[in-house]
């Protein structure tokens, strides 16, 4: 418990330390690409921000030092069972350069898929928090639920430990990924020109989080937008001015965000058809099992009461 707790204060400490720098850089990008607009902004999109650094902060408190020591857990069993795909000796042939950029390019692929798949009925209550800001900021990409670290995480570092990828380079692929993913949701209209067919723009990220698409269909990338452009889910017909957010009613403020995937839970278990006839034939049936096996759907009702 003292480990923990230690390891959670050193974390909350880093973190917040290492934000700030970011945090006056993308200032000074948005007063001089936005100016008097961008303090406007910033105002209006105060609360929202309050709910993204709160996350961010339990976050880094619950859920940072849990998945460190998975992580770490991880690295060790795939370390010990040799099942690395390519040797530290093969990795040390390799520039430095190329080993790095292979790892974003690596890091960004699995990213991309692992992000496709959070957008499915299972994952998306909780991958759902992160879209429901409607005013986006770069603080936006602080806003996840522990589920959704905890899946981010696994999946990717996982993957590239798998690749037999140094420790440095896993490092140097998660900060570049980290801040980059941070600038992505700046509140900016840059669409990069010929280069948005190369890298993810704040204007590309930005039509991934608006309201009215089914389930935020395109651009899952977060560096390399040849991704979304080779497997067709590449979608920037200019600076984007839409309404954001999410349609489902997922609650206001951070303990609202954090409780809406259990509350999509219980709706599907308890409330599902299936389960509700299994009670009414035996009030002891295992509703659980019932609804998992006919196929429930986790996505939560629209608005206007179709179905995502």
């Amino acid at each position: 418990m003292t480990e923990f707790v230690t390891l959670s204060w050193s974390a909350l400490v880093s973190h917040a330390r290492d934000l700030l720098i970011p945090a006056l850089i993308f200032a000074a990008i948005a007063l001089v690409a936005r100016g008097a607009a961008a303090l406007r902004t910033a105002r209006a999109a105060a609360p929202e921000v309050r709910t993204n650094l709160i996350l961010f902060a339990f976050d880094v408190v619950a859920v940072t030092p849990l998945l460190a020591m998975a992580l770490a857990a991880s690295g060790a069993l795939i370390q010990s069972a040799g099942l690395r795909l390519i040797s530290a000796e093969q990795w040390a042939a390799l520039p430095a350069w190329a080993i790095v950029f292979i790892a974003l390019f690596a890091g960004d692929f699995i990213a991309y898929w692992r992000h496709r798949l959070e957008h499915t009925a299972l994952l998306w209550p909780a991958h759902a928090i992160h879209h429901s800001d409607e005013a986006m900021t770069w603080t936006t990409g602080l806003r996840f639920h522990p589920f959704n670290r905890v899946t981010t995480a696994l999946i990717d570092t996982t993957f590239l430990a798998l690749l037999g990828l140094p420790l440095w380079a896993l490092i140097a692929n998660n900060l570049v990924r980290h801040y980059y993913g941070l600038f992505i949701h700046m509140d900016l209209p840059w669409t990069y020109g010929p280069l948005g067919r190369v890298f993810v723009s704040p204007a590309m990220h930005r039509w991934h989080h608006i309201r009215d698409a089914d389930g935020a269909g395109a651009n899952f990338a977060t560096v390399f937008s040849v991704f979304d452009q080779a497997f067709g889910t590449h979608y920037v017909p200019g600076p984007c001015d839409v309404p954001l957010g999410v349609r489902d009613e997922i609650g206001r403020g951070a303990v609202g965000q954090l409780l809406w995937p259990f509350k999509v839970i219980w709706r599907y278990l308890y409330r599902h058809p299936g389960a509700r006839a299994a009670r009414a034939r035996d009030p002891g049936a295992n509703v659980t099992s019932v609804a998992l096996g006919s196929g429930f759907d986790l996505r939560s009702p629209r608005k206007d009461g179709v179905e995502r």
